[in-house]
C-alpha cells in the first residue's frame, strides 16, 4: 500500500483539495485499496482545543463543482511520527517544505516533495485563502495529483 500525506499551512484549503482529488483519481482507476491518502497542516491555526476546522467552504465548493466530496474532513497537524507512517509527504509550496523539514527533523529517506514537482515544475501552489482564486488552485492540485499518480501507476499496476 502506498501512503501519501498532503500538507499545507492550515489543512483547510490546498492539502484537503489534494487529498480528495487524489482519492477521486485513484478511485476512478480502481486503485483505492492500494492507497492510503490523507492531509495535514504545518500550523495549529485551524485547530482549536484539539478539534480541527472543516474544509474551508470555497474549497469544499470547488471540489463539489467537480463531483468530489470531502465531508467529515477536519484539520489535523503534521507530527514527527508521520515521517515513518507515510511513503510520500507532499507540500504545496516552499514554505510548507521548509516547515515540514523542520517539524520532521529533516528528510533522511527522501520522502518530502513539492506537489508540482511531479509535473516537472517547481512552482508553488498559491494559497487561495489569500488569493481567493480557488480555480487556479484546483487546476494546479489536479495537475500535480495526475502527474503523481502517473509516476506511481507503474508501481501499483504491476
Amino acid at each position: 500500500m502506498i501512503k501519501i500525506l498532503f500538507i499545507c499551512h492550515g489543512n483547510i484549503c490546498r492539502s484537503p483539495m489534494a487529498e480528495f482529488v487524489m482519492k477521486d483519481l485513484v478511485k476512478k482507476k480502481h486503485l483505492l485499496n492500494q492507497f492510503f491518502i490523507a492531509s495535514a497542516a504545518t500550523s495549529t491555526e485551524e485547530i482549536w482545543n484539539g478539534v480541527g476546522n472543516p474544509v474551508y467552504p470555497p474549497a469544499r465548493a470547488k471540489l463539489a463543482e467537480h463531483g468530489i466530496g470531502c465531508e467529515g474532513k477536519r484539520a489535523i497537524q503534521l507530527t514527527r511520527e508521520d515521517y515513518v507512517k507515510y511513503d510520500y509527504l507532499i507540500g504545496m509550496d516552499s514554505a510548507n517544505i521548509r516547515n515540514m523539514r523542520r517539524m520532521l527533523g529533516g528528510d533522511p529517506e527522501g520522502k518530502i516533495y513539492k506537489l508540482l514537482s511531479f509535473s516537472g515544475s517547481e512552482r508553488d501552489i498559491s494559497d487561495p485563502w489569500y488569493t481567493g482564486d480557488f480555480e487556479t488552485t484546483y487546476r494546479d492540485v489536479l495537475e500535480g495529483c495526475q502527474a503523481l499518480l502517473e509516476q506511481l501507476f507503474c508501481h501499483v499496476a504491476g
